[in-house]
């Protein structure tokens, strides 16, 4: 089985507001660069939609470590926060629901297909890979095409 590394980050201008994610994959010193910008969003759905994106661009099952800066994406994987989400009907232990629950199904499932851990580093320490994907992120948030976030402007609009 291959090993992928994944290197992700989300932004946010304004949260909600525009967004992007950016997603380096690596293969064995081939790099390849992926990001997209959103018109309206959080910044918690743009680090998810990175990794997912990273994730769903593989071709076959594989070996991957996934390394971020947020805490949100690997707390909720790590300490089983989204499993438990899920089991719950998508229900946090308050009885609340859990938000972006379209994003953590694909994570979920995308973690059951392939290998998957997952891998912290601060942000804005210097880390080139991370540095690397905020850049991504942060220049789709002002490209062109800007692409609707159609589940979280939905969730807005029944609000």
């Amino acid at each position: 089985m291959k090993s992928v590394m994944v290197f992700s980050d989300g932004a946010c201008l304004g949260n909600p507001g525009p967004g992007g994610y950016g997603v380096i994959l690596d293969y064995q010193g081939r790099r390849r660069e992926v990001s997209q910008g959103y018109r309206l969003t959080t910044n918690n759905r743009m680090e998810l939609l990175g990794v997912i994106t990273g994730l769903e661009s593989l071709k076959e099952i594989c070996n991957v470590r996934v390394v971020t800066d947020s805490q949100y994406v690997v707390q909720g994987i790590k300490q089983d926060w989204a499993a438990a989400w899920r089991a719950r009907g998508w229900r946090l232990a308050n009885k609340a629901p859990a938000k972006n629950v379209d994003l953590w199904t694909s994570l979920l499932d995308l973690c059951d297909k392939h290998t998957v851990s997952f891998e912290w580093v601060r942000g804005h320490a210097g880390h080139a890979e991370n540095e690397r994907c905020d850049e991504l992120a942060n220049l789709a948030t002002a490209s062109e095409p800007l692409l609707v976030d159609e589940p979280y402007e939905a969730s807005i609009a029944a609000a």
